[in-house]
C-alpha cells in the first residue's frame, strides 16, 4: 500500500497517484474530497457522525488489498471484496467496531468500483454496485481522485482540525 502506485498500468489514475507511493496520494485526495464535501451546507444532516466516520474509513481502507492477497504485479479486479470480507471476519470478529458498522464498512468498501464491476477478461460481474446513499458517495470520491484533469496540493490539504 505504501510503496506503490495507484494505477499498475498508469491509464486510469492523474500522474500525481502514480510511481511509488502513488496509491497513498490517491487515497489522501479521496479524504481530502469527502472531508471537503461533507463539510458543504448541502451534505449537513444527509449523514450521521458515526456514517461520516464510516465514510472516511472507507476511503482509508478501499484500495488496502489493490494487489491481492499474494502481491499481484497489477491491480486484483476483487480487490474490494479481499478488504470487506478482511474488516468482516477480523474487524468485526475482534469487535473493533461492532458488527452492523463492520457489514456497512465491508458493504461500502465492496461496492466502491461502481460501474467498474466487472472482471476484464471473464467479462462476469464479480463486484456489487452501489447503492446506499453512502457507498455511492464513496464511489464518487474514489472516481473522483482518479480522474487525470484534477491535480492535487497535497500541501494545502487540511487533514486535522475541522470536523466533517
Amino acid at each position: 500500500f505504501f510503496t506503490c502506485a495507484a494505477s499498475s498500468t498508469g491509464k486510469y489514475h492523474p500522474s500525481y497517484a502514480l510511481g511509488d507511493g502513488g496509491l497513498v496520494r490517491h487515497t489522501k485526495a479521496a479524504v481530502a474530497l469527502a472531508k471537503d464535501l461533507l463539510g458543504l451546507e448541502m451534505y449537513q444532516g444527509a449523514y450521521t457522525p458515526e456514517e461520516k466516520d464510516l465514510i472516511l474509513a472507507a476511503l482509508i481502507l478501499h484500495d488496502g488489498m489493490k494487489h491481492g492477497l499474494n502481491g499481484s504485479s497489477f491491480t486484483v479486479t476483487e480487490h474490494p471484496v479481499i478488504v470487506a470480507e478482511w474488516i468482516v471476519n477480523e474487524m468485526n470478529a475482534k469487535n473493533v467496531i461492532g458488527e452492523q458498522n463492520a457489514e456497512t464498512l465491508s458493504n461500502t468498501i465492496a461496492s466502491h468500483m461502481g460501474q467498474w464491476n466487472y472482471d476484464y477478461k471473464s467479462k462476469r460481474e464479480v463486484l456489487p454496485k452501489p447503492s446506499s446513499k453512502m457507498q455511492k458517495f464513496v464511489h464518487q470520491c474514489d472516481y473522483l481522485a482518479s480522474r487525470k484533469y484534477l491535480e492535487v496540493n497535497f500541501d494545502a490539504i487540511n487533514y486535522v482540525g475541522d470536523r466533517v
